[in-house]
């Protein structure tokens, strides 16, 4: 029992040392691929500013829209860089070395999801209340607006890794990846969207919060396992 007891916190620390390495290794891809994680990143300023441009400088209109609007962006820009979460990894034997691999495969997909929403989340976080500004939003909802996107955007990366991994080895992968995962990003979006919308009405976002903390937690759990299990369908 002691000899257990005494490994345990080395097990513990070799598996975070596993999953560190995952996240370390694809922030440094991503970064050598900089144009693909600029395009997601102009892709959602420029989605989101040509809105006010095109529906007009009335206030209350652009307070009505931004929520949908920020949000369907960041979905989109999101689902741009899924297809290379897992297809450079699946085509050069890398996946299948994970597979192979003595650590559960479904920490190390879980390190490969919070790599790609550290690379495409972060950012549309850290630039959403700046343009929150063009759409006229009080302060209270672009706060709200940001704590929004902070819960909901590891949903869209952990979703759209399922989707990522059930699509490894298919032609036309992209657009497949679209259909797979655009029906679980619903829930994320209505509950998203409603929170700013709510904000701006002065009403409680706590509810539209809670779920989107109940979304973020259901994935970590069950995402995570179910792009292992499509993984080694694909390796296979």
């Amino acid at each position: 029992m002691e000899a257990v007891l005494d490994a345990t916190p080395d097990r513990r620390t070799g598996l975070l040392a596993v999953f560190s390495s995952v996240v370390q290794r694809d922030l440094l891809l991503a970064m050598r691929r900089r144009a693909d994680v600029l395009t997601s990143f102009f892709f959602f300023i420029i989605v989101v500013s040509l809105f006010p441009l095109g529906v007009g400088p009335e206030p209350n209109t652009l307070r009505e829209i931004a929520p949908g609007v920020v949000w369907v962006a960041a979905l989109l820009a999101s689902m741009l860089a899924l297809h290379r979460l897992l297809a450079a990894d699946y085509a050069d034997g890398t996946l299948e070395q994970l597979v192979l691999s003595p650590k559960p495969l479904s920490l190390l997909m879980l390190g490969k999801m919070l790599a790609h929403w550290l690379v495409t989340g972060i950012p549309l976080i850290l630039i959403a209340p700046l343009l929150g500004l063009q759409f006229d939003l009080p302060g209270p909802a672009l706060a709200v607006m940001a704590l929004g996107l902070l819960l909901g955007t590891p949903v869209l990366s952990m979703l759209g890794a399922i989707g990522a991994a059930l699509t490894l080895g298919v032609r036309g992968a992209s657009g497949l990846i679209a259909l797979l995962v655009l029906p679980l990003y619903i829930p994320v979006l209505i509950f998203g969207a409603g929170a700013v919308s709510a904000a701006v009405s002065g009403l409680s976002v706590e509810g539209h919060l809670s779920m989107l903390a109940a979304f973020l937690l259901f994935s970590a759990v069950i995402a995570p396992w179910a792009a292992a299990a499509a993984v080694r369908i694909a390796v296979e």
